[in-house]
């Protein structure tokens, strides 16, 4: 009863999540596509009910942003931390916008893991901000690492990749401008070649560390309603 009272804006963290709770195992059987499947929901031939449009779905979510405020300076996790490094302070500086929704970022990182095997990821900041214990992160006693469960990852030694969409973004893996994500809320894409333009609303930031082998930041900011 308690979740049935909460506005959609509150029970999915984006539209598309809304949209894909209405889609029935019958209508991917048919349709073969998830992407599809959503695309009818929203035009409303699909669906249980009546469809929350875009816009609408948007407000609930300024309005739950408005009655929730943002996190307090105590409940960031880089509060009160001495950073050492260009890294954690990059991080830091973005957290609160990747708690609050303003600013979407994708950190990549590769280094060498505990077997001398050169890794690297594509990761969902504002993801692993929900699922990871930052402060330990923060104070130096872990670091925040490669995993095979975050956007894209890539084991060169082993010749061993593997992608994963996230809550935030969808990996767009075989194209052939190479490695794309494209975000679920605004549905901008993000590329990730350091040679080409990395999309609208989306800025590439190299990060001079001592943490690791190399670091590029890719923050992209999200426009509400657009």
């Amino acid at each position: 009863m308690a979740a049935a009272a909460r506005s959609p804006a509150q029970r999915f963290g984006t539209y598309e999540e809304y949209l894909e709770s209405q889609v029935t195992a019958q209508d991917l059987f048919y349709l073969e596509s998830e992407a599809v499947a959503r695309q009818l929901v929203e035009l409303g031939f699909r669906g249980s009910g009546d469809v929350l449009r875009r816009e609408d779905f948007e407000a609930w979510v300024e309005e739950a942003a408005g009655v929730s405020g943002p996190p307090s300076q105590k409940s960031l996790a880089s509060a009160g931390k001495e950073l050492k490094d260009n890294f954690l302070r990059a991080l830091a500086e973005r957290e609160e916008a990747n708690r609050t929704g303003r600013i979407s970022s994708i950190i990549f990182i590769r280094d060498r893991n505990s077997h001398r095997q050169e890794v690297s990821a594509y990761i969902d900041y504002a993801h692993r901000l929900t699922t990871d214990d930052f402060e330990v992160y923060f104070s130096g006693k872990k670091r925040l690492f490669p995993r095979n469960t975050d956007l894209s990852f890539y084991n060169w030694d082993r010749n061993v990749s593997t992608s994963n969409s996230s809550p935030n973004y969808q990996v767009i893996a075989e194209n052939a401008c190479g490695l794309l994500f494209k975000n679920k809320s605004d549905r901008k894409i993000i590329n990730v070649d350091p040679k080409a333009y990395p999309g609208d609303s989306t800025t590439r930031t190299p990060i001079e560390t001592d943490l690791y082998l190399h670091v590029v930041i890719y923050d992209h900011v999200l426009r509400r309603g657009a």
